[in-house]
């Protein structure tokens, strides 16, 4: 995956209070009405819509860090990528791709941007809400299927990265950092303290080079050691 700002990384391990603020860039209006609708009835207060990037910018400038935003990649003034960057490097905590492209590039792509989840604009609604809450609670998601397709499409790169030198535990504890599990619920479903998951993560992070869970993510798949 990517290099993410560790800042950012850390804001996003904390859960989302009631009332979260959003943003939707999409240059379909139906997509972006429907996208609005679904976060508003999780609990969005505040839903800034945007077509392109250069509207994203103007609105991101006005709105200032808002909780999250979903973007798509292909927008009519350039690349999601880029505005993913940018968010990423102004410190919103939580991005998520809802693109139709599902090739494992794209995927990798979006995540080494700054990313933390990966949605398609094929998935059934009820994915596209659940992939959202993982991303708001805190976790890393990414469709099944493309999951599954970044895995293959990149083993045959080198492991690289630290993630040979992670132990079957750590490996536990990250695939559960993957689904958007918190420490407490490592902890409790491998048996653990919270604390002692803490410490499972720093080690990770070390190993890693980074303390960002949705580039530790990253760069597991990028290994094929997470599906």
């Amino acid at each position: 995956m990517t290099a993410l700002v560790e800042r950012a990384g850390a804001q996003a391990g904390a859960n989302v209070a009631p009332g979260f603020s959003a943003m939707v860039v999409d240059d379909h209006p139906l997509v972006r009405e429907s996208m609005v609708s679904r976060l508003t009835a999780m609990g969005a207060r505040e839903v800034v819509e945007a077509a392109s990037i250069a509207e994203a910018r103007a609105r991101a400038h006005s709105a200032g860090v808002l909780d999250l935003c979903v973007l798509d990649l292909g927008l009519p003034d350039g690349s999601g990528l880029d505005l993913l960057s940018d968010l990423r490097a102004a410190g919103w905590p939580r991005l998520v791709v809802l693109s139709a492209a599902d090739d494992p590039y794209s995927v990798r792509a979006a995540f080494v941007a700054g990313a933390q989840g990966y949605l398609l604009k094929s998935a059934s609604p009820l994915v596209v809400a659940d992939g959202v809450r993982r991303v708001l609670d805190g976790g890393v998601y990414a469709d099944p299927s493309v999951a599954s397709l970044l895995a293959v499409g990149l083993r045959g790169t080198p492991a690289g990265d630290g993630v040979s030198d992670l132990s079957g535990r750590e490996l536990e504890v990250l695939k559960l950092v993957a689904e958007g599990q918190s420490n407490k619920q490592i902890g409790d479903q491998l048996g653990l303290s919270a604390l002692t998951v803490k410490s499972h993560l720093a080690r990770i992070a070390r190993k890693l080079g980074t303390g960002d869970r949705a580039e530790m993510v990253a760069l597991a798949m990028r290994a094929g050691v997470i599906r």
